[in-house]
């Protein structure tokens, strides 16, 4: 089984100045991960150019993340309003290809953040019509869609694998897959081990995040890490695994607020990330050897 392991830029930067890129880069490289997730939720700010250099030089591949705000959330019944929302995702999805990656995934589907009703039939249509529109253009440039389910204070389109497949059931394009992160896993799933095997069985794992229950240093909090490692050895996962953290050690202007990221959950990222990727691929060792001693 290879897994691609990425970090989440918030780990190491804000923003995406060329000095900030340069250094998220550089440490991402120093840490010895394969991939950086960058999160273009205002794509005007990135130079996809500068960042493809970068990304060469220090030898990483890249996937991008974003989340809607009220102002673009493609789930709206307000026609400008998607619209908006798709000129922000197919620019998002432009400083992805331009910076050489084939993976754009998070919540493209809403605005990240509480709603206070349910969402409407026509919004849901309008979410899942941007969708197909969105994966179609994503196919012209060889790139996948990865929808990221979240916990109830962060969206009311999907919140579990299943609401994610039957969502991408309706979307209907072959390059629309689930992303689980088991931050909003451990709220929502009744199951790691099956909500895993739901979506490898469906032909639509296609993204994961690691991330503890509170969003800290992997190990702990309450994630069942074995259940979880377990289960992508099991379907022999072999897609990218991104680290995500977050603290007030790191602020983005938006997200940090839409995240509720109120306190120092680490302020050594360089020691965080290292951690969590000599965490992760213990994890996966171990669940590998236990598959091998059950099946000897």
């Amino acid at each position: 089984m290879t897994v691609t392991h990425g970090v989440h830029a918030l780990v190491w930067t804000g923003s995406w100045t060329p000095e900030e890129a340069r250094r998220a880069i550089a440490a991402t490289a120093e840490a010895g991960y394969d991939l950086i997730e960058i999160a273009p939720i205002d794509p005007s700010g990135f130079d996809a150019d500068m960042t493809a250099g970068l990304l060469q030089e220090h030898g990483l591949r890249v996937s991008a993340s974003l989340g809607l705000s009220a102002d673009t959330d493609v789930s709206s019944e307000d026609p400008a309003v998607v619209a908006r929302g798709r000129e922000r995702l197919a620019a998002a999805l432009g400083v992805l290809r331009d910076s050489g990656g084939t993976t754009l995934c998070g919540v493209l589907y809403s605005k990240l953040g509480k709603y206070d009703a349910p969402a409407t039939e026509r919004g849901r249509a309008n979410s899942q019509e941007t969708i197909a529109w969105l994966a179609d253009k994503a196919a012209e440039s060889g790139i996948t869609v990865a929808l990221e389910f979240c916990n109830r204070y962060e969206t009311n389109i999907i919140n579990t694998t299943q609401e994610t497949l039957d969502f991408i059931a309706v979307v209907d394009r072959p390059n629309v897959m689930a992303h689980l992160d088991t931050y909003h896993m451990n709220i929502e799933e009744h199951s790691f081990t099956e909500a895993v095997r739901a979506a490898s069985a469906a032909g639509r794992l296609g993204y994961v995040h690691i991330g503890e229950s509170h969003r800290g240093a992997l190990g702990t909090g309450s994630i069942p890490w074995p259940e979880f490692f377990g289960a992508l050895d099991e379907v022999g996962y072999e897609g990218i695994a991104t680290f995500e953290s977050f603290s007030s050690e790191v602020v983005h202007r938006t997200l940090s607020n839409d995240l509720a990221i109120w306190r120092n959950l680490w302020t050594d990222n360089h020691a965080l990330a290292r951690d969590a990727l000599a965490f992760t691929k213990a994890g996966l060792a171990e669940a590998a050897a236990r598959r091998g001693g059950a099946q000897g």
